[in-house]
């Protein structure tokens, strides 16, 4: 492991400044909910590309070098697409056009300004009681019901169904191959985090058609494992499939930072493996991914989600070498307490941070991190992936 962090240490990859050390230097652009942009939903076309340019300049302005821009936040497209409707965030009406493509703008602003653009989707978010308006006719809500099923407040996608992962797989490779992005992303969000019902008790998933099927024929996984086993096949195949269509293109997921209790020891929380059927620890060991983001949204001396613990622990289980970037919760905790996470994650030789989200950068936390990325960075190099095409 050392000789390899020694190896992208020395070599550039993708918009080399001259001088630069290789950092992975990012932050979340989140469109759910217009938490980062558009600052709201309805705006006139020229003052939403007017943020959205102001709001590349400030990360160019910051020497940040990738952004992570939220296209797909619930089956919805902020670009131009057959497959699915357009964003109700973007005009307060889903389905209806913005007048432009907000990801061939931020794309093309992004590669003027030598930063990364990324595209974050959410493969299986199907409707958020955040959403403006009724859901548009050709939403999987409405038109698909048997594949967009309601869970609590929300609707998502079953992942076990075989019309899901076709399609979720299509929309990823549909963005990849249309437009000159440097990197696909994924959160947390497989299986949605357990909401409770009017007594408070955990409301099930609602599988039982899948699972009826998959029994009746022959099936004979557990529920959890089978569970796990569609989400499994989900990020295998959209990690070949995005270097199918184009080599150099990045896969990063950014899961929930804790893989399960107890890993490692005296670590508590909550339990992705268990409850959002997400096997991280498999996807890195397994080398499904490019980057990795476990999102280490706690403080360095919060002893049972220990920040340097869990980084050290995800940095053992990088089996295939991949780099390991942790995501920094910049919006909830200090200047101070930010700063230190990423100079302990320097220290510990990890790739970089990606901040959440791009609305936190203001204020002392703003001037503090210009402090440490008072240079330009290279990318570090990721040597397994083809050449981009010129």
């Amino acid at each position: 492991m050392k000789k390899l962090l020694s190896i992208l240490a020395l070599v550039y990859f993708s918009f080399p400044s001259a001088g630069a050390q290789p950092e992975f230097r990012g932050v979340w652009v989140a469109t759910v909910a217009n938490i980062d942009w558009p600052s709201k939903p309805g705006l006139p076309a020229e003052e939403q590309k007017r943020e959205l340019l102001a709001l590349l300049d400030k990360c160019k302005d910051l020497n940040l070098n990738v952004v992570v821009f939220q296209v797909r936040p619930m089956c919805d497209a902020l670009y131009e697409s057959k497959l699915e409707p357009w964003s109700s965030f973007l005009t307060g009406t889903q389905g209806k056009h913005p007048g432009y493509d907000p990801l061939a703008l931020a794309v093309e602003e992004a590669h003027k300004r030598k930063l990364e653009l990324h595209v974050w989707l959410n493969p299986y978010r199907a409707w958020s009681p955040t959403a403006k308006g009724e859901p548009a006719v050709n939403h999987l809500v409405k038109a698909r019901p048997d594949l967009a099923k309601k869970y609590g407040k929300h609707h998502w996608l079953n992942p076990t169904h075989p019309e899901v992962k076709a399609h979720s797989l299509a929309v990823a490779i549909d963005v990849v191959t249309r437009y000159d992005i440097d990197g696909v992303h994924m959160d947390d969000y497989f299986y949605p985090y357990p909401e409770p019902d009017e007594n408070k008790k955990e409301i099930p998933f609602p599988d039982d058609d899948t699972w009826e099927i998959y029994r009746k024929g022959g099936g004979e996984l557990s529920r959890d494992d089978w569970r796990r086993d569609a989400v499994n096949g989900f990020v295998k195949e959209l990690y070949e499939g995005v270097h199918k269509a184009k080599p150099w293109v990045k896969v990063g997921i950014s899961p929930f930072g804790i893989w399960r209790p107890g890993h490692p020891e005296g670590i508590a929380g909550f339990d992705q493996y268990g409850k959002l059927y997400a096997d991280a620890k498999l996807w890195l060991n397994e080398g499904w991914v490019d980057y990795w983001t476990p999102q280490l949204y706690w403080p360095i001396a919060q002893e049972k989600q220990s920040y340097p613990k869990l980084l050290d622990w995800w940095q053992k289980e990088n089996m295939k070498g991949r780099l390991i970037v942790p995501g920094n919760y910049t919006g909830k905790y200090s200047a101070e307490e930010i700063v230190n996470q990423v100079k302990r994650t320097r220290a510990m030789g990890a790739g970089g941070n990606v901040h959440f989200s791009m609305k936190s950068l203001t204020g002392e936390k703003l001037a503090k991190l210009k402090e440490l990325y008072a240079e330009p960075a290279a990318m570090p190099a990721m040597p397994w992936l083809g050449a981009r095409k010129k």
